[in-house]
């Protein structure tokens, strides 16, 4: 996977968190962004971090984000890797 592609599938969860009217709440008030926040940092990868940091905190929430684009279920955490901070620590 290439950064592009991660910030792609980082897109596409911010759009179905934004289309989902119980999630979103939830969403903007744990990140304290506001929907205008959501627009204009769309295109910041630390923000598109942020939001599969969000995603990734629920199984069920991964599951039907992935459902709905038909992606396989590791697909969120593998983009994750990919943008800042989600290097995976090396425990050896």
């Amino acid at each position: 996977m290439k950064r592009d592609v991660a910030e792609t599938i980082a897109l596409k969860a911010l759009g179905w968190l934004a289309g989902n009217d119980d999630l979103l709440p939830v969403f903007l008030g744990s990140t304290g962004v506001s929907e205008a926040d959501l627009r204009a940092r769309a295109s910041e990868p630390e923000f598109l971090a942020s939001v599969l940091d969000f995603l990734t905190m629920d199984d069920q929430w991964v599951t039907e984000f992935c459902q709905s684009e038909g992606l396989d279920y590791t697909t969120p955490m593998q983009a994750r890797t990919y943008l800042p901070g989600g290097d995976l620590p090396n425990w050896t």
